[in-house]
């Protein structure tokens, strides 16, 4: 299922934002001229990654509670304390909107 949740202009580089496709919360970050978009829940404690901080440079999102960073590419638990990964889903820009793919 695609879903339009923004227009990429309304989103600001180094920055996330969250939104719920479906049944599924998803932290959505700008890094220049691209889109990525991750499960929002960190995989080691029921935290919002959406309220964490952004590594544009390495692509990864930090968890605000114990600093888990998770790849943005990948989802991979990329610190401890977490181990596991968390759901990415593909994003793309299509006439200036941010579409999300999410598999039923």
């Amino acid at each position: 299922m695609k879903t339009t949740v923004c227009r990429f202009d309304e989103l600001v580089s180094g920055a996330v934002r969250r939104f719920v496709v479906g049944d599924r919360a998803i932290a959505i970050v700008r890094i220049d001229d691209k889109v990525y978009a991750i499960g929002d829940k960190c995989s080691h404690a029921d935290v919002s990654l959406s309220e964490g901080e952004v590594f544009c440079d390495t692509k990864e999102i930090e968890c605000v509670r114990h600093g888990s960073a998770f790849s943005l590419e990948t989802g991979k638990a990329n610190t401890l304390p977490a181990t596991q990964p968390v759901p990415v889903y593909r994003a793309s820009i299509d006439n200036g909107n941010v579409v999300v793919e999410v598999q039923s």
